[in-house]
């Protein structure tokens, strides 16, 4: 579980609604008219103009007024991601409050015609809901009041689907299966699959009516093979924006890389000219899939200093042990006054550290998950890790292994499941995802 996460992004805010009657004064509605009289979306717009929260001041429930840096409830619906890019949306957009993660094999009997027409149906309902509208047929309304809550939705192909399609030929060599991992638990059945998809976005009935629209297309082509439910903070629920903080409490993605970075293209995206991908995966990326849990009944054994002495970086606020702010470059040689590193030498984020592993490096882009409990009173619960990379080779199977050779937190988690799937670049205006592959 490499130390590179993507910090949230705070969605822009939108011009507050106008909840006033035409030519009317402008009024503080009674709970009549909230409760009697407004849609959601329209009590959406009024929280977002009146400034008006609900709060608690000595034991009893009243209104206080919002900060005024606030952002808009409505706003957060009414973040737009788009369909037709050069990469496919779901990848570098700011981390999501909700996701859905769900892998499909074909039915006994597809192949490519079967495939090339699920293509055209997923990327025709992406689209249209990415946009904030209905399914072209049967919509189940799950989402009529809500705009489109940043939605996205990422296809891809796993190893298996070549061999259903005939296109044997087209496969990467990339695609190759991950090699075994010691901290591997993995069961096969929740693991890899023909076809990926990946559902984010900021409303969590936005993204279950997704979820259920992608279900539905599949029809007879494709069945469900596993799915995977999970979350992270909203957008908006800091004061500022901030690295996100995973389940052990722990800020999660510090030296993720940045768009901004001379490098990121080459280190997350397959080049238009590259020599040992094929055409069709031009402008897009591998994707590796684990489902990581983590045992946190004896991580929260330990006291807050040991947590830290495993991760190499301050609980609270994300600096290295060495010192400075969260961005302050770690300083591996420091020692104390016992001449001792500062920075244990198997803390995790020494390990992952690009420049500890020949400049490897992927984005980190996972969601929390809770599955329940067990019967024992142990909590089913983790990351859904995934991350983004050119080549997972040089990625993701670069810094596992490091971290099979004495990671700490290697203690603490297990993965329980695994797939590696090629994500090809965004579909261009009348095309579906995939057509460079499936109509070659």
């Amino acid at each position: 579980m490499p130390d590179q996460s993507i910090p949230q992004s705070r969605p822009e805010a939108r011009p507050p609604v106008d909840t006033t009657e035409e030519g009317g004064p402008s009024k503080t509605p009674s709970p009549v008219e909230v409760s009697e009289g407004l849609t959601r979306r329209r009590l959406l717009g009024t929280a977002g103009a009146t400034g008006l929260a609900l709060g608690a001041a000595g034991g009893a429930v009243g209104y206080t007024a919002a900060p005024s840096q606030a952002t808009p409830l409505s706003s957060i619906g009414a973040d737009e991601a788009m369909f037709h890019v050069k990469h496919q949306p779901g990848i570098t957009q700011g981390l999501q409050a909700r996701g859905h993660l769900i892998a499909f094999d074909l039915a006994a009997g597809a192949g490519r015609k079967e495939a090339t027409a699920l293509l055209r149906r997923w990327s025709e309902t992406a689209r249209r809901l990415m946009a904030g509208e209905a399914t072209a047929t049967d919509d189940t309304d799950v989402a009529r009041d809500a705009g489109p809550s940043a939605l996205t939705v990422t296809f891809g192909f796993g190893n298996s689907f070549f061999t259903r399609t005939g296109l044997e030929k087209e496969r990467p060599v990339a695609l190759d299966p991950l090699p075994d991992f010691s901290s591997d638990h993995l069961d096969k059945t929740r693991s890899n699959g023909d076809l990926w998809v990946q559902i984010g976005a900021n409303d969590a009935l936005v993204a279950f009516h997704a979820l259920r629209a992608i279900q539905k297309d599949a029809g007879a082509a494709a069945k469900v093979r596993w799915q995977m439910n999970g979350f992270n903070r909203t957008p908006g629920a800091t004061a500022h924006p901030m690295t996100a903080r995973n389940l052990m409490g722990q800020m999660d993605g510090t030296r993720n890389p940045k768009p901004a970075d001379s490098d990121f293209d080459q280190r997350i995206f397959v080049p238009a000219d590259s020599t040992k991908d094929p055409a069709w995966m031009a402008d897009g990326s591998y994707a590796v899939v684990r489902r990581i849990r983590m045992l946190l009944d004896d991580w929260e054994k330990l006291s807050g200093t040991a947590q830290e002495q495993v991760i190499g970086r301050r609980k609270a606020d994300g600096a290295a042990l060495s010192g400075g702010t969260e961005t302050t470059a770690m300083d591996l040689e420091k020692t104390d006054a016992n001449g001792d590193l500062v920075v244990p030498i198997n803390a995790h984020a020494r390990i992952t550290r690009p420049d500890q592993n020949g400049g490897a490096a992927m984005l980190r882009r996972p969601f929390s998950y809770h599955d329940g409990i067990d019967p024992d009173g142990t909590p089913d619960a983790g990351l859904l890790f995934v991350c983004w990379q050119a080549d997972p080779l040089r990625g993701f199977v670069t810094v596992q292994r490091k971290l099979d050779r004495g990671d700490a937190l290697s203690k603490y988690i297990r993965h329980e499941a695994s797939g590696l799937f090629a994500v090809p670049g965004g579909a261009a205006e009348g095309e579906y995802v995939g057509q460079r592959l499936l109509e070659a």
